[in-house]
Formats: structure tokens, C-alpha cells, sequence
């Protein structure tokens, strides 16, 4: 239960760090943000953990694959929000992000690379 608990807390901090450093510095929140820090922190988990390595490169994979879609939305959020206001942007960006994920799933397997 302490290793769980102390997952939490690391990770937590991280994202309490990145917000509090973009309070600062919008130009560094957003480097530091862009970092794939949770990414490295998931793989060092897993591996602290024993996982085995098939599961650990994939992970690293598949994240790669998934991080494309989300791209739309990191251009769309700042032309959205004055106009629209934060919640229904943070809806519109949602749903963007889940239309784009779908398509980019159906063209990435006409390549042969299954995401779902």
C-alpha cells in the first residue's frame, strides 16, 4: 500500500509542479508540459515494478501512436477560448480529440498498425 501511495504522490506532484511553473512562465509550463515526463515516470514504474520488457517498450509504442491525435487540440484550445469560454472549449477539445483519435485509428490500420 506505501508503494501505491507514494506512485500517487510522485505523480501528483509532477502535474502540481508543471501547473504551478506555467502560473510562472506560460513559455516554460508548456516545455515542461510538452516533456514526456508522466510518460518516463509510467515506464519507470513499470520497470521498478518487474514488468517485463515486451510490456515496458510497449507501452512506450503505443503512446507514440496515441500522443498524434492529441495534437489538434493544442491549436484549437487557444483559438477556441476567447471565443467560447473555458468549459464548453474543454468540451469541444474532448470531443475533438475523440473524433480525431477514431479517424486516425481507421487510417493507421489501413497501415497495418492496430491501436484499438
Amino acid at each position: 500500500m506505501a508503494w501505491i501511495i507514494t506512485k500517487y504522490l510522485l505523480t501528483a506532484g509532477l502535474v502540481v509542479f508543471i501547473s504551478e511553473v506555467a502560473k510562472r512562465s506560460d513559455r516554460l509550463g508548456g516545455f515542461i508540459a510538452a516533456l514526456p515526463l508522466m510518460t518516463l515516470l509510467t515506464l519507470v514504474w513499470l520497470y521498478v515494478e518487474n514488468q517485463p520488457e515486451e510490456k515496458i517498450a510497449n507501452h512506450a509504442y503505443y503512446t507514440f501512436w496515441y500522443v498524434i491525435p492529441t495534437l489538434p487540440m493544442f491549436l484549437l484550445f487557444p483559438y477556441l477560448l476567447p471565443k467560447l469560454g473555458f468549459w464548453i472549449t474543454m468540451g469541444a477539445c474532448v470531443a475533438t480529440t475523440v473524433i480525431c483519435f477514431g479517424l486516425f485509428v481507421l487510417v493507421m490500420k489501413g497501415f497495418g498498425i492496430n491501436l484499438l
